[in-house]
C-alpha cells in the first residue's frame, strides 16, 4: 500500500491556501477544496492514511503539485551509504532508497520522508543543522 499521510494532506491544504486564499465570502479554491474534502474524510474516519489510489483525482493532483513545491531529497551531500553504511548518517534514508531515489514515486519519496523525519537522528535533524544555525548568528 502507498499511503499520504493526513499531515501531508495538510501541509498541502496550508500551500494552496498561502498561493490562493478564498476571498472573503466565497467558496475555498478548486485545490484547497479537494484536498479538504478529502483531509475532512480522513478526520471522521480517524484514519491517518489515505491509499493513492483512493485519492479523488482533483485531491490527488493538488497533492502532486504540492509536491512538486517541497524539497525533492532529503540530502545534504554527506552520503555514508558511499562509505558502506546501510543507512546514511547525513540524511537517514537507507542504501536501498538513496540509490533508488530516483526511480521513487512521489507518494514513496514523502513516506521516506516523514520516517526521517520522526526518527530525527539524521545529521540533517540535528548536528548538521546546529551547525547551520551557528552560521547564521
Amino acid at each position: 500500500m502507498t499511503a499520504i499521510h493526513i499531515t501531508d494532506i495538510e501541509a498541502a491544504i496550508n500551500h494552496w491556501r498561502a498561493i490562493t486564499p478564498s476571498q472573503e465570502g466565497a467558496a475555498l479554491p478548486d485545490t484547497t477544496r479537494a484536498l479538504a474534502e478529502v483531509y475532512a474524510v480522513m478526520a471522521l474516519r480517524h484514519a491517518h492514511e489515505i491509499d493513492e489510489s483512493a485519492m479523488p483525482g482533483a485531491a490527488l493532483a493538488a497533492w502532486l503539485a504540492w509536491f512538486d513545491a517541497t524539497p525533492d531529497t532529503p540530502c545534504i551531500a554527506i552520503c555514508s551509504t558511499s562509505q558502506g553504511d546501510d543507512i546514511c548518517k547525513g540524511c537517514g534514508r537507507t542504501f536501498a532508497e538513496v540509490q533508488h531515489w530516483t526511480a521513487m514515486r512521489p507518494v514513496e519519496k514523502r513516506q521516506v520522508w516523514r520516517r526521517i523525519t520522526q526518527e530525527a537522528s539524521a545529521w540533517r535533524f540535528n548536528k548538521y543543522a546546529e551547525r547551520a544555525a551557528e552560521k547564521k548568528t
